[in-house]
């Protein structure tokens, strides 16, 4: 941790003040970081340390020079790199011949502003943002030539650019595009569309493209091809900053410099600035936290702000967006009301394990949101005719496994968030819950296999079935399928769609098929129907045979719908307890995380999603004052590094694991992923002595839930009592009805267990 310093939040305590965008920067993905971007904005600014591919690169706490700025950091995507220099003109050098160094103790980074020196060119670069537009505000040392450059095909993260284009518009604009070409995950190219303005003009312009297959530099004012780039020059600004617009869109260039004319149509840097900071105050705020210590403020905001930054916005401003699920790209068009769009589509990597973090915290604080994400989803299956998974482009990705957009679907509806296509939805749910849907296509795997069919002819997947795709685990498999047949119930029950209930609720005990009464352990089988040899609940590797990214000890507890069942599978309350927390206890002294890739081979990992609902499960066999322990444990020893080297263990994956952060320290979780037609919320103890939810009023009766605290303290983990609204409240689940009427939840807090909070009467919800 060289050179870092933990420093006090400064003057103003806004939740902004306490958000660190470089906790856990050191070893990053590329859409991880994006310092310069508004709540799930499609510009996500910021500098580039690394720029080739999807893992360890952006931008990275431990290096030492920066590469370029670059406008898209996105599931599958990136675009428009440009960087400011002096006199001579590298860029058809490539970026490591005018990338520059810079220095941690020369920069700001905040929400929505980044800020640092370009130790090379003696510049200093800041950036900020409108949600379509990035804004940039260079500093030039007198006396010398001021650069802009713009590396339009340039590689850049995922893989090549496989064409672009650089065109004067104006002695002021410059216009182009960069086309990406397809990824393993990405199969069809994407382009990135920009218009670019400057405050002034410049006095010269030019580019670079292949001469005799070498890079060379050109007098011209238009370029296209593979390669290219340009640049403009102003001469010596003699001090005076230059302000630079750069607008992108997936649709057109048009559209770009439509974006830019109705987004930001002024000069005033400080004022976008400033935007920027109320923008994000104003969503991070809607929960807020009194008490704690300063460390755990920090890393609170910073998981919120998480969840609110990863996943980004994909149309522009009046709504239009591409559509490339069929032969040819398509423009479409969002709903539109008084000629103004009502709502955005969205760029997002897949919701694997989001049952767990971003359906319950976006339902709770941020329903709009949840609606605008089901909508997203479920235009795809107009569009392409299969609910999406983790889109990206306009286009299918089918990344990770199963049908990921069922759960929630049925949580947004059951939870009464229903200004979506209801009827489309459910439609799209019930073609992806049957042999031809999303779930017949593993990892990245284009062509619909046979998982589904073997599922519902035999009441399980089996392993070695052919094909070409990634996690095509058969055993995981099997359980996704049942809990997302839970959840497809669930919303069927919500329609009042009795007999599809009724069939899916009954699939949705299909878990039962891969539980071995012998070993207590779940377990593939092979497709006669006899378990595969030589089992172990925990490995080495990957992933054990079976499992996606995980293994048996971890997967025998994905029974999240049918909880009781699963406790009765296992002995009861007590050997299920007993069980489960000599996991975690064996788990502890590899901090309850496995290495990133090295998944078979703890109890417990809290590193990957296949683990987050872990610590939650004691409270559902009567023992919820070891949830509370292990919960508070994790969000410590985890979650709880505020520092570049630490916070997240490697891969926070576009808001899930910020966002289980906020749950765990708002003490509020719930197992099932809000999915049940009668959705509630699971009590453990909070790190802070008051929270504050504000209820959105568009969806709910309430103005706020709060939660209090007595006696908390980091020895204080148990709750001793508590109370709603003024009465005794001794269960430790609290309806969603109850929380969105609002309220007031006190929790009294011990340093020893009360055995006997808690444990009332079971749920009806299963």
């Amino acid at each position: 941790m060289m050179g870092f310093t933990i420093l006090p939040s400064p003057g103003r305590t806004e939740p902004i003040d306490y958000v660190r965008p470089q906790i856990d920067s050191h070893k990053s993905r590329w859409f991880y970081f994006a310092s310069a971007s508004r709540p799930f904005g499609m510009v996500s600014l910021s500098p580039d340390t690394q720029v080739r591919g999807s893992w360890n690169s952006g931008y990275l706490y431990g290096d030492k020079e920066i590469k370029c700025f670059s406008h898209v950091h996105c599931w599958q995507m990136a675009g428009v790199p440009v960087f400011p220099t002096t006199g001579e003109i590298l860029g058809h050098k490539g970026m490591d011949a005018y990338k520059s160094p810079f220095s941690h103790e020369k920069e700001t980074v905040i929400p929505g502003y980044h800020k640092v020196v370009l130790d090379k060119y003696g510049i200093t670069a800041e950036l900020t943002a409108t949600s379509r537009i990035g804004m940039h505000r260079y500093s030039y040392p007198k006396g010398r030539t001021a650069n802009v450059l713009i590396d339009a095909g340039a590689f850049l993260a995922h893989g090549p650019t496989t064409k672009a284009a650089f065109r004067k518009k104006s002695p002021t604009e410059l216009t182009g595009y960069s086309i990406l070409a397809p990824t393993m995950r990405r199969q069809k190219s994407v382009t990135v569309y920009y218009a670019i303005s400057f405050d002034r003009p410049f006095q010269t312009c030019g580019g670079w493209e292949p001469v005799d297959k070498v890079k060379t530099l050109v007098s011209k004012k238009s370029l296209e091809g593979s390669d290219i780039g340009g640049y403009v020059s102003f001469g010596d600004l003699d001090g005076k900053p230059l302000l630079m617009k750069v607008a992108i869109s997936y649709v057109s260039e048009e559209q770009a410099a439509l974006n830019m004319k109705n987004e930001l149509d002024h000069w005033d840097f400080d004022r976008v600035v400033s935007e920027a900071r109320n923008e994000w105050n104003r969503e991070l705020g809607k929960i807020s936290v009194e008490g704690g210590t300063e460390q755990e403020k920090i890393k609170f905001y910073t998981d919120l702000w998480h969840s609110l930054l990863g996943r980004h916005t994909f149309s522009d401003v009046n709504g239009k967006y591409v559509d490339n699920t069929g032969n040819f790209p398509q423009i479409r068009q969002v709903p539109l009301e008084k000629g103004r769009s009502i709502r955005s589509t969205y760029n997002s990597d897949g919701f694997w394990g989001a049952e767990f973090n971003l359906n319950i915290l976006w339902s709770i604080a941020y329903p709009k949101v949840l609606s605008d994400f089901v909508s997203t989803l479920v235009d795809y299956y107009h569009n392409g005719g299969l609910i999406a998974r983790g889109p990206s482009g306009g286009n299918y990705t089918y990344v990770m496994v199963g049908d990921q957009a069922i759960p929630m679907i049925a949580a947004a509806y059951n939870k009464g968030i229903r200004d979506f296509d209801v009827q489309g939805a459910y439609e799209g749910c019930l073609k992806n819950s049957e042999p031809g849907g999303i779930r017949d296509h593993a990892g990245y795997e284009l062509k619909t296999n046979c998982y589904m069919q073997n599922y519902v002819d035999k009441g399980f997947v089996p392993e070695g079935l052919p094909g070409k795709g990634s996690h095509r685990e058969g055993c995981a498999m099997t359980l996704y399928f049942a809990y997302q047949d839970w959840c497809m119930a669930q919303f069927a029950k919500g329609m009042n769609k009795d007999e599809d209930y009724k069939k899916y609720l009954k699939r949705s005990f299909n878990y039962r098929n891969v539980f071995d009464t012998e070993t207590g352990w779940m377990r593939p089988k092979n497709q006669d129907g006899s378990w595969i040899k030589n089992f172990a609940p925990v490995g080495k590797g990957f992933n054990m045979p079976g499992f996606v990214e995980s293994n048996s000890a971890i997967f025998t507890y994905y029974v999240p719908h049918n909880l009781p069942d699963l406790i009765s599978l296992l002995g009861g309350n007590k050997v299920f307890a007993t069980k489960l927390n000599k996991q975690f206890e064996d788990a502890a002294p590899h901090q309850f995380i496995t290495p990133h890739g090295a998944h078979a081979g703890n109890w417990v990992d809290y590193e990957n999603q296949p683990s987050l609902h872990m610590a939650h499960l004691f409270s559902h066999a009567g023992a919820p004052w070891l949830t509370q322990y292990w919960v508070r444990r994790i969000k410590k020893e985890v979650f709880g590094n505020i520092t570049p080297y630490g916070g997240y263990n490697g891969d926070e994956d576009q808001g899930q694991m910020g966002a289980l952060g906020v749950l765990m320290a708002i003490g509020l979780f719930d197992v099932q992923g809000g999915a049940s037609t009668q959705p509630y919320y699971e009590i453990t103890s909070p790190i802070f002595d008051k929270i504050v939810i504000s209820l959105d009023n568009r969806y709910y009766p309430g103005k706020k839930f709060v939660i209090e605290t007595k006696n908390n303290s980091s020895e204080n983990v148990y709750i001793q009592a508590a109370t709603l609204n003024g009465k005794p409240w001794n269960s430790f689940r609290l309806p969603h009805s109850e929380l969105v009427k609002g309220g007031h939840l006190i929790l009294e807090l011990g340093n020893t267990p009360n055995k006997k909070w808690g444990t009332a009467s079971p749920c009806p919800c299963y």
